[in-house]
């Protein structure tokens, strides 16, 4: 079965949707008789690709210039891997779409944007013309979608949450929904786990570009403890948010005892996991942004670290509470400081194999099982 893999995120650029797409393509090459293409931005030309994976870098997320060069490509079946690319489906191509919850809601690839490149003089201004009619395009591109997943053989949603939010935007595609979450790599599980240090080792690897992250309301929570508990808190990840964070370390007068990192690499990442004590990533929802799943708490939890998140959007499905983590209701300073003095005191404790036990049910060859299941039924419609 020759597979094309439609993404508008792939490496080297780092991301959820980017280590979604780089992991499914990695899996489906590994199983006999697929044949793997990815369609991605011509930044992806320098990705390191996995084993028996074909790249063609592409993909401009503009509708009419991209189905000119890939309607003659040879592909049984089209996996548009975020919902703006589901207006494949309107081809009469056989498609399935992976949605993972704001690119719906909010679609940053925006794929309704005209082509002007058949247009003399005019095509100069393209660039201009889309980055000022930007939320022109966004409501078009959200209309697109809207005509096109009811289209689609199957739509993956990365978790319980993702789903209802899409059937209620959407209701026609509820019947074609399944929830197949997200997959973790496998190299998580062998992260060596450093032996305890003399203080909490505390981590949050998160792009600082949203203060919907709530980095923020952890560091007030963390001064609010100074005075009771020893601890070391590292920040993983850049992002427009770091200036303020940092500033803000120093104003509560805990920059001693914070570490920002910035961009890490895949075998730091590790490490990073391997010596902390807890992870913690507390999203809120907010108008047309949340977390779809987090793969993020289940880095966490193969590498044997628990997780404080929110009960919120879909990190309800990526924690298993008690077991892998523990939940606020709602992020808030005072929420935050409870829950964090609780697992400081050590009031909370988790076992790092029962972690990684429940990692364990979201391996990559699990979750494309699921998907797998529908690819028949995409060609025959």
């Amino acid at each position: 079965m020759r597979i094309g893999l439609v993404t508008s995120e792939f490496p080297p650029d780092i991301g959820g949707v980017e280590t979604y797409a780089w992991q499914l393509a990695a899996e489906l090459a590994r199983r006999p008789g697929f044949d793997v293409t990815v369609y991605a931005p011509p930044a992806s030309a320098r990705a390191e690709l996995p084993p028996g994976v074909r790249l063609r870098p592409w993909l401009s997320s503009c509708r009419q210039r991209d189905w000119l060069r890939l309607r003659d490509e040879p592909i049984d079946v089209w996996h548009a891997l975020s919902a703006p690319h589901a207006w494949l489906a309107l081809t009469g191509r056989p498609t399935v779409v992976s949605v993972h919850g704001n690119d719906f809601l909010a679609p940053y690839a925006l794929t309704a944007r005209p082509s002007l490149q058949q247009v003399p003089l005019l095509h100069r201004l393209q660039p201009w013309l889309w980055r000022h009619f930007k939320a022109h395009w966004q409501s078009r591109t959200r209309q697109l979608m809207a005509a096109s997943l009811p289209r689609a053989a199957a739509i993956y949603a990365n978790s319980q949450y993702t789903a209802e939010v899409l059937a209620r935007e959407v209701p026609a595609i509820a019947a074609r929904t399944t929830v197949t979450w997200v997959g973790v790599d496998e190299r998580f599980f062998a992260t060596p786990r450093q032996a305890p240090g003399a203080r909490p080792r505390l981590l949050t690897v998160s792009r600082l570009s949203e203060p919907r992250k709530n980095v923020g309301l952890v560091l007030r929570a963390l001064a609010a403890l100074r005075a009771r508990h020893d601890f070391e808190y590292t920040i993983a990840g850049e992002g427009q948010e770091r200036p303020a964070l940092e500033a803000l370390a120093r104003e509560l007068d805990v920059a001693d005892r914070v570490r920002f990192c910035g961009k890490v690499g895949a075998d730091e990442l590790q490490t990073l996991y391997g010596a902390a004590d807890l992870f913690i990533l507390t999203s809120s929802i907010v108008p047309g942004s949340h977390e779809g799943f987090g793969i993020v708490y289940l880095e966490a939890a193969a590498s044997g670290v628990p997780s404080l998140a929110a009960r919120l959007a879909g990190a309800v499905d990526a924690v298993d509470e008690n077991v892998s983590g523990y939940f606020v209701d709602e992020p808030t300073v005072s929420s935050l400081t409870a829950a964090l003095d609780q697992f400081l005191s050590g009031e909370r404790r988790f076992e790092t194999a029962s972690c990684r036990q429940f990692a364990r049910q979201f391996g990559w060859a699990h979750i494309t099982d699921l998907m797998l299941a529908h690819y028949p039924r995409a060609q025959t419609g």
